[in-house]
């Protein structure tokens, strides 16, 4: 198995840490992983993406230019990375947010309406669970049980008691993946 993934939206969005955790899950799971954030200066409201390469195998190269799957969280990272999908790979999207939807026949569209489900919550911070939710559903990158256990070490402990609700926006990202 080997899944190369770019997470991609505005800085504050949780994109990083969409990529940190599903790196951790694989961890836990003994394989090979490699997580390159990327961020323009502004951090939050410009520009984020990262890189999340998650394999049975040794990694040779954490450099890649075509994916496996895109979550894209806003147009520009729509317009930006639908074309380096490779063939039959996956875009995930915000549908939310995202006016001009993804058109390419060769790979698997998934729309998400992922800002709106995290309202529904009560915390658009789970906006990132939602869609990786819905990401790892579609992959099978790694067990959805270990999401928990990535969650306990990503987030800082003062934020612990939030993994329920991760978790509860985890499974509604999940359910728009049939």
């Amino acid at each position: 198995m080997l899944q190369e993934a770019i997470f991609a939206g505005f800085g504050g969005q949780g994109v990083l840490s969409m990529g940190m955790i599903l790196a951790y899950a694989g961890m836990i799971e003994k394989k090979q992983v490699c997580w390159m954030p990327s961020y323009g200066p502004e951090m939050r409201g410009g520009t984020a993406n990262a890189v999340t390469i998650v394999s049975d195998n040794m990694i040779s190269s954490p450099i890649i230019s075509r994916y496996d799957t895109v979550v894209a969280l806003n147009q520009p990272s729509v317009e930006k990375f639908e074309s380096r999908v490779k063939p039959g790979g996956n875009i995930i999207y915000d549908s939310t947010n995202i006016l001009i939807p993804p058109t390419r026949t060769d790979i698997n569209i998934y729309a998400v309406p992922g800002s709106e489900e995290a309202v529904k919550l009560k915390n658009i911070k789970v906006l990132n669970l939602i869609m990786l939710g819905a990401m790892i559903k579609a992959t099978n990158a790694v067990n959805t049980e270990t999401v928990p256990k990535a969650l306990e070490q990503v987030l800082p402990e003062r934020y612990h008691k939030l993994i329920p609700l991760n978790m509860e926006a985890f499974k509604v990202g999940m359910s728009y993946v049939k």
